[in-house]
């Protein structure tokens, strides 16, 4: 079964938006392993809070991201 899980920080993304992912993301995985896998293709969109997950040791915010200042 073909898999993909995307994390992105919470409240992001619109619904239409995550459906768009999931669509998308299954017609890759029909693009390289043919109409059999469409059926059995999970696409997972997880929402990480604010400050949730980091990288090389430094914790990210959507501010930091988006390079504006914290407050």
């Amino acid at each position: 079964m073909p898999f993909a899980n995307f994390k992105v920080p919470a409240d992001t993304l619109t619904p239409e938006q995550k459906e768009q992912i999931v669509t998308r993301t299954t017609e890759l995985y029909v693009e390289i392993y043919g109409e059999r896998a469409r059926a059995n293709t999970l696409v997972l969109v997880e929402e990480v809070t604010d400050g949730g997950w980091g990288i090389g040791g430094d914790v990210l915010t959507l501010a930091k991201l988006q390079g504006t200042p914290e407050g």
